[in-house]
């Protein structure tokens, strides 16, 4: 994995609480990975992995409890906690689910996603309200897709009867021996089709421009148990306020219409 690293805010009191706490269990803090950019995310001298969030990311609030609660079934395992620090098994060899082809990538992830997603309640946190803030952010930064969001939310009510992952796709889907884990969980209670958004416009470069891909995800997640329509909403729901780019616009409206 390449340990190239530019975080998206600033990380430097994460990384000291990673180092401090690494050197009183005497280890050594690696330099961290890729794509760790609101987190201080490095491998320890143990062959374990360090991660600190960032103290503004809320949404990883419960991420060690829910890391806790899978227990390594489908999800990387916690070795210890300190707070907001975590001690987790590295995924080896981690190559993530973009490098396989369309059809192996979209199995693996339905059996990952059915073995993550479980009834929960505390102290896991109802997503509705953070959705309801995330579009008002989105309107008052001028989102189109606003308007049609808000009018799916208020359709669908927004379940919170599932734990799911939060950030679910192929980057944090990882090889683990000859198994896959997720990593980097923003754990929230919601309807499981919230989760298969992130899936859909994902790896980096998808912009949602191949609809049969789609079309054919979609299928897969609903084969599964899911409702399609729910998917669809949610992605449009989802999308409205995390893939702004103009891109991304005639796609996301092309799922409902």
């Amino acid at each position: 994995m390449d340990n190239s690293f530019e975080p998206m805010v600033d990380l430097s009191a994460a990384r000291q609480s990673a180092e401090e706490y690494a050197a009183l269990i005497g280890l050594t803090v690696g330099p961290p990975f890729t794509m760790s950019n609101v987190s201080f995310v490095a491998p320890l001298s143990d062959g374990s992995v360090i991660k600190v969030p960032w103290g503004g990311d809320d949404e990883s609030l419960h991420e060690g409890d829910a890391l806790e609660l899978w227990n390594g079934d489908g999800a990387v395992r916690v070795l210890r906690r300190s707070g907001p620090i975590l001690l987790e098994e590295r995924a080896v060899p981690g190559d993530d689910l973009s490098r396989l082809s369309e059809n192996e990538a979209t199995a693996i992830a339905v059996d990952i996603a059915r073995r993550l997603w479980r009834p929960a309640q505390a102290p896991f946190r109802s997503v509705e309200p953070e959705v309801a803030r995330w579009l008002d952010q989105a309107e008052s930064e001028g989102g189109e897709l606003v308007s049609l969001a808000r009018s799916l939310f208020a359709e669908i009510r927004g379940g919170a009867d599932w734990l799911v992952h939060g950030d679910f796709h192929h980057h944090n889907i990882l090889r683990s021996g000859e198994a896959f884990v997720a990593i980097d969980p923003k754990p929230y209670l919601a309807d499981r089709e919230y989760d298969v958004a992130s899936y859909l416009w994902n790896p980096l470069d998808n912009f949602l421009a191949d609809r049969v891909q789609t079309r054919r995800r979609i299928a897969a997640f609903a084969d599964a148990g899911l409702d399609e329509f729910l998917i669809r909403a949610w992605t449009v729901i989802r999308g409205s306020y995390l893939r702004t780019a103009p891109e991304y616009l005639e796609p996301l409206r092309a799922l409902i219409t």
